[in-house]
């Protein structure tokens, strides 16, 4: 692995796809934007699927994005699920776990995206709003099917966040319909929206894990993946 161009791992979804004129099984995918995202950002981007034994790739990779998808089950964080929790895929939720633990065990650096940011909040025992629109009263962070709407965040100044973004005040592209509810152990929230959702969280305990609740892959702004990317190089050496 060479440092100038560091391994990204990105952990997939487990999905029954269809494609071509006649196949239609489950596959592993990850939505093309991520790899994308971060190949623009100068890393090489890996899919990592959800089988058995996975976290030893961490060894392989240099930083790991745990990304967006289904709802994360709620036994995870002792709750019952909500009529309207959805995704939810066991397999997924306890590779993830895995490939989050051996990442932090290794020193390796997390950024968690959407779903992935939830995880980093339940792995450390904190809980999740499981239908946000019975929380804040409306349906803006996820207002159209299929599409990643904008609304602003207000990030925490002198935070790892405010660091990676270069501001505290921006516009983002947003899809999901549960957050980050109580803060497990040593987790902070350092973003949030105008109605008090938590948009960002960090590690107090660790300078190299961030999570945010927007999609920055689907966006034109390239500084949080950059950042991540420098985090990755910087890996990269240290592991040499």
């Amino acid at each position: 692995m060479s440092p100038a161009r560091p391994v990204i791992g990105l952990s997939a979804y487990s999905e029954h796809a269809r494609w071509g004129e006649a196949w239609s099984m489950p596959a592993t995918l990850l939505p093309q934007a991520y790899a994308d995202a971060v190949a623009a950002a100068g890393a090489l981007p890996l899919l990592i699927p959800s089988v058995t034994g996975v976290a030893a790739i961490v060894d392989r990779v240099d930083a790991l994005i745990l990304a967006g998808g289904g709802d994360i089950d709620p036994a995870r964080y002792g709750a019952s699920p909500d009529a309207e929790t959805a995704g939810v895929r066991p397999e997924r939720d306890g590779a993830e776990s895995e490939l989050l633990a051996a990442a932090l065990e290794r020193g390796t650096p997390v950024l968690g995206i959407c779903r992935g940011m939830q995880l980093l909040n339940v792995a450390r025992g904190g809980t999740l709003h499981q239908h946000l629109p019975d929380v804040v009263g409306h349906s803006g962070h996820r207002s159209e099917v299929a599409v990643f709407g904008p609304h602003d965040v207000k990030v925490a100044p002198d935070s790892l966040t405010a660091r990676a973004l270069g501001e505290t005040a921006l516009s983002v592209p947003s899809y999901h319909h549960q957050a980050v509810d109580r803060l497990g152990r040593d987790v902070i929230a350092t973003a949030w929206c105008d109605d008090g959702t938590v948009e960002a969280v960090e590690y107090t305990d660790r300078p190299d894990v961030l999570g945010v609740q927007w999609h920055p892959e689907m966006g034109a702004d390239p500084r949080l993946l950059a950042w991540f990317t420098e985090r990755a190089r910087v890996s990269a050496l240290d592991h040499r």
